[in-house]
């Protein structure tokens, strides 16, 4: 028996949210897969569930729990989503401990930082607990780690766009969330060595610079940037928040359409920094749809099946996804690019 895949826009990707909350936009939801059915003693309604996240905050978080959601409505398995009240390695670590007293059968989450939650994450797996990440791929305390596409190809997309927008020369910044954010950094290095050889005309300054997906320190790091570097002419956001924070002090300086402003982040964040010109586009993938896959694969492995290279999981983007490694889940889906044209399409 196969459940309908309901149509959805997918978009990527993260971020500190002062933005309206976001409109419902449909999750696709997933079939059966075509093995034998579990046992009798099986009853999956009893199964929970837990989703944690960067950050309660962020609009980014709470297009994650529509797809939490969306998997609890479509298969009784109690799928719920928490974390902390910012994002706090610290504090991401104790909503993990509080989530293990509660025993659910798995844990699901986005780390702030991958390297502090290796101890927590261990502590899940011994008490029997099955631990999927997401933006993780050197996690090693989980059981699988999922990422909507090949980290390298989008960070260097990414780059595309800003040398686009730069003519393909000057000085330009980078932005991830920490140093310890592990696909921001795929994305920011793949970037950056691309740009080396493609674009040997344009010029990273600075560094890599931290903004704890906080949007007033991209704000302020920004502002920093502009006055040491005067000449400056873009900058490249890994966070959701990054290229918000940047913008707004590009747009303070009114230095719109002279410094170019491209990364991740969702319309909800960037719609009137896109709308004026002074991002020049932003890029994402969908959470919702993410968190749908990562429960999926949490159900499978309750269910006893395994998990193998190629594998359709009836859920767009993750219809035949690449398993690297035993354990690292690429999905097949590309990244959306949206502009002032499209972002209406796109309404989170």
């Amino acid at each position: 028996m196969y459940k309908k895949i309901l149509v959805l826009a997918m978009v990527v990707a993260f971020v500190a949210g002062c933005a309206a909350p976001a409109t419902e936009t449909p999750v696709a939801t997933a079939p059966e897969v075509a093995e034998a059915p579990a046992t009798e003693a099986v009853n999956e309604c009893d199964w929970n569930f837990v989703m944690i996240n960067k950050s309660m905050a962020f609009n980014w978080s709470k297009r994650m729990g529509t797809g939490a959601d969306q998997f609890k409505e479509d298969t009784c398995i109690n799928a719920t989503m928490t974390g902390p009240s910012k994002a706090d390695a610290a504090l991401q670590i104790q909503v993990v401990e509080d989530v293990i007293a509660q025993h659910p059968d798995a844990i699901l989450i986005t780390p702030h930082e991958v390297e502090p939650l290796e101890p927590v994450l261990k502590k899940a797996r011994d008490a029997g607990i099955i631990v999927i990440t997401h933006e993780a791929t050197n996690q090693v305390n989980n059981d699988y780690d999922l990422e909507a596409f090949d980290n390298g190809d989008y960070g260097r997309h990414m780059m595309d766009q800003l040398a686009t927008c730069m003519g393909e020369e000057g000085k330009y910044v980078m932005f991830v969330a920490t140093l310890a954010s592990k696909s921001h950094n795929e994305w920011a290095d793949a970037a950056i060595e691309y740009q080396k050889t493609q674009y040997p005309n344009m010029e990273l300054v600075g560094g890599k610079n931290e903004s704890q997906d906080d949007g007033t320190i991209a704000y302020q790091i920004m502002a920093d940037l502009l006055t040491t570097y005067p000449d400056l002419k873009g900058v490249q956001g890994s966070g959701a928040l990054d290229v918000v924070g940047a913008g707004q002090a590009i747009q303070e300086a009114g230095l719109t359409g002279e410094v170019c402003a491209v990364g991740t982040s969702i319309p909800s964040y960037a719609s009137e920094l896109l709308a004026d010109g002074t991002i020049y586009s932003v890029h994402a993938w969908d959470p919702a749809t993410a968190v749908y896959a990562m429960n999926r694969i949490a159900q499978l492995m309750m269910e006893g099946k395994e998990i193998t290279d190629g594998m359709d999981l009836g859920i767009p983007g993750y219809d035949g996804f690449k398993l690297v490694d035993g354990k690292v889940i690429y999905g097949s889906g590309a990244w959306i690019d949206m502009t002032t044209e499209n972002m209406a399409d796109y309404p989170f």
